[in-house]
């Protein structure tokens, strides 16, 4: 059962997103024009009117906003003269982790342009000119974990221990005294770049899409509504896990249980056995609790189990899977969440029972037809074949992807090469 042993190769894109995130606030009056100029700069050098790289630019300070997103213009000409148009925001304090947060829900996603679905390498370029006044460590490496490349810039008003933090390598963090001063750093920070991105020589022009391996996380209800019906959804959980082939370099499993709030039973790298996997399993206990937070839960197991950190392979193209179980509908508001995880590549299958809402179901599913539904838990055993099937038509639409992607050209054979002549004067 989920036995499918295939590899795929896909090709590098040519191109880069690049989203800009300026320091806005008081602090930076006075320096922004020299800002709104470095960008300007950068963009003179990009290959965006043939739809190889896209920008976006957000200003922030107390809170963040968009100027424009990474599909809102298409052309160099409309991109110039919207930065040419940049007006300083102002405000206090400096929100830098709350800007970094925004990022990753709302610019470095499909909707809003970012190709990184397709392998487009992801590039931000912070320009701070002072210390944050929130926490920026989880949002930093929440990006980190989604394959963005941060560089980080900031004035002698930083704190450059909070750029090193920031940036993907502590010696990657760039400083000028003034922003005045930033042409002197355009060198440094293509440097910086070259010495993050992986060289793709041509005798290895490929990222190996594995999909023989599968990350499986299983998100259980375990709201009061669910008290009675809990054992059949653990036991249920157990059948699915003796069919699956756990190991470090095989199949990995865990199991989040949610109501209110979300718990972690296990993570993708807690258990590298099925006997210890199936034994956690069966050590389960109904949580309880109320309201039924569906939502929560699913922007938690992006933000902090389909990670890095957790175990997720996504990075390495491992087909990433989550089987939700869910016995009510929602208290909270699914629909972004779901479409984050959607434009992740997770593979959502949702099975509910009559008290569940056969439409939201649906939309929680990474396709409609995924949604699966019984009377009452009890009756789970009566899915596992459907749930089989759907488990391996993942599996196959991961192997099919070698069909839509773009070959890497002689003239851009490496993904170093797409960022040589970015920074350029």
């Amino acid at each position: 059962m989920f036995q499918i042993s295939s590899s795929v190769v896909l090709r590098q894109y040519p191109g880069r997103d690049v989203v800009f995130l300026l320091d806005g606030s008081d602090g930076t009056r006075t320096g922004f024009p020299a800002m709104r100029d470095f960008v300007q700069r950068v963009v003179e050098t990009l290959s965006v009117d043939d739809n190889k790289d896209r920008v976006s630019v957000v200003q922030y300070s107390r809170d963040p906003a968009a100027q424009f997103f990474l599909n809102t213009y298409m052309t160099k000409g409309q991109i110039l003269d919207a930065v040419r148009g940049l007006r300083h925001k102002g405000g206090r304090p400096l929100n830098t982790g709350a800007a970094l947060q925004y990022l990753r829900d709302n610019v470095f996603t499909a909707s809003a342009g970012s190709r990184q679905p397709e392998g487009v390498p992801q590039v931000l370029i912070l320009l701070s000119g002072g210390r944050s006044f929130d926490n920026v460590d989880a949002p930093a490496d929440a990006l980190k974990q989604m394959g963005v490349l941060i560089f980080a810039i900031g004035s002698r008003g930083s704190d450059i221990r909070e750029l090193q933090k920031l940036s993907d390598d502590p010696s990657y963090a760039l400083s000028v005294s003034e922003f005045t001063d930033l042409p002197s750093v355009q060198q440094q920070l293509q440097a910086s770049v070259e010495a993050v991105v992986t060289d793709v020589t041509p005798e290895s022009p490929t990222v190996l899409v594995d999909t023989g391996k599968k990350d499986i996380v299983f998100l259980l209800d375990g709201s009061d509504g669910t008290r009675n019906g809990f054992p059949a959804m653990r036991d249920f959980v157990e059948k699915v896990i003796e069919n699956v082939n756990v190991g470090a370099n095989k199949d990995r499993v865990s199991v989040v249980q949610f109501s209110r709030e979300d718990e972690v039973h296990f993570y993708l790298n807690t258990y590298n056995t099925r006997e210890d996997v199936v034994d956690a399993v069966r050590g389960l206990r109904h949580r309880g609790g109320r309201p039924l937070n569906t939502g929560a839960a699913l922007q938690y197991v992006r933000s902090n189990v389909f990670t890095n950190s957790s175990g997720s392979r996504h990075l390495q193209g491992v087909p990433q899977m989550l089987i939700l179980l869910i016995g009510g509908r929602s208290f909270d508001n699914v629909d972004a969440p779901a479409s984050a995880l959607k434009q992740q590549g997770i593979s959502v299958i949702a099975i509910g029972t009559r008290t569940s809402d056969s439409g939201e179901l649906q939309k929680l599913s990474y396709k409609p037809n995924y949604a699966l539904s019984v009377s009452e838990f009890s009756d789970l055993p009566s899915v596992q074949e459907q749930l089989s099937s759907v488990i391996e038509t993942v599996q196959q639409l991961q192997a099919s992807v070698e069909a839509v992607v773009i070959d890497v050209t002689p003239e851009s054979p490496t993904v170093l090469g797409m960022f040589s002549s970015m920074f350029s004067t």
